[in-house]
């Protein structure tokens, strides 16, 4: 009986394998558009709405501290990304449902502040919450 079990479960995982080759995945099933964003090695992701839904993006927007010679950009906390190289990135938001990574160099991390020395200027959209799903499809479909 043990035998016919498992008998049975590898017939049908093959099955099931075999009917998935057919299968291609893209970030188009998954309510995203990739395109080159002319910055090389940097992708522009685009999303359904549906799908920025799905993932609870959230935004906000660089702060500039400070005045004169002194000012200094933040972003909250979970607007950083590392990345497997320790190099630190954000998601900008330059239109509706459109992402694209920039490079940022973290000067000081307050609480759950970060000041940047360099990065996007202040009042450009970040993602706050959503980043790591936008890494992923960036990296997975776009490359």
């Amino acid at each position: 009986m043990k035998f016919i079990r498992s008998a049975t479960l590898a017939l049908t995982g093959a099955v099931l394998l075999s009917s998935c080759q057919h299968l291609k995945i893209t970030a188009q099933n998954h309510g995203a558009k990739i395109e080159e964003s002319g910055r090389e090695g940097i992708m522009r992701v685009t999303l359904e709405a549906r799908a920025a839904e799905r993932i609870g993006l959230e935004t906000a927007k660089v702060l500039e501290e400070g005045s004169g010679s002194t000012t200094r950009s933040v972003v909250p906390y979970g607007a950083i990304m590392y990345d497997t190289k320790g190099d630190t990135w954000t998601f900008t938001n330059p239109e509706p449902l459109v992402f694209v990574r920039q490079r940022v160099v973290v000067q000081a991390i307050e609480g759950d502040r970060v000041i940047l020395s360099e990065g996007p200027t202040p009042g450009t959209v970040v993602v706050t919450v959503g980043a790591a799903e936008l890494m992923g499809v960036e990296h997975k479909y776009g490359q």
